[in-house]
């Protein structure tokens, strides 16, 4: 989906929504025509669209404590997505430059989800030591 593109729901309109959009149509142009990798293959596709589905059923909840916790999910499937990227690496399936975009697209997601999770979240957050004072 384009941003010139009709939306027809509120989802479509958030950025994380077509980020992971954008991720799930690459991680498919990755896969498609490889051999079976095990469950690892499947579990990326059913994992990728989970963020997806996650993030539209979350944006349409009436309450904040609802939403964060579909958001919760998406931001767990996501995590979920970059480590199958990381087994497909292990096990010699792909270089770390093949999959570098979509690790890229991952961290984008996953920064996007944060935001949304902490803006429908009363919950306190430690600083990680990664995070820029």
């Amino acid at each position: 989906m384009t941003e010139t593109e009709e939306c027809w729901f509120s989802h479509e309109k958030l950025e994380v929504y077509r980020e992971s959009l954008s991720f799930a149509a690459w991680l498919s142009n990755l896969l498609d025509g490889a051999v079976r990798f095990g469950d690892v293959k499947d579990q990326l596709d059913r994992a990728s669209t989970s963020i997806l589905l996650n993030i539209a059923e979350g944006n349409g909840k009436y309450t904040p404590k609802d939403r964060c916790r579909f958001f919760d999910i998406a931001h767990g499937s996501a995590l979920e997505c970059a480590a199958g990227l990381d087994i497909l690496v292990a096990k010699s399936k792909f270089s770390s430059a093949q999959i570098r975009s979509g690790k890229e697209n991952l961290q984008r997601i996953v920064r996007l989800l944060m935001g949304l999770i902490k803006r429908n979240s009363s919950r306190e957050y430690e600083r990680q030591s990664s995070d820029p004072a």
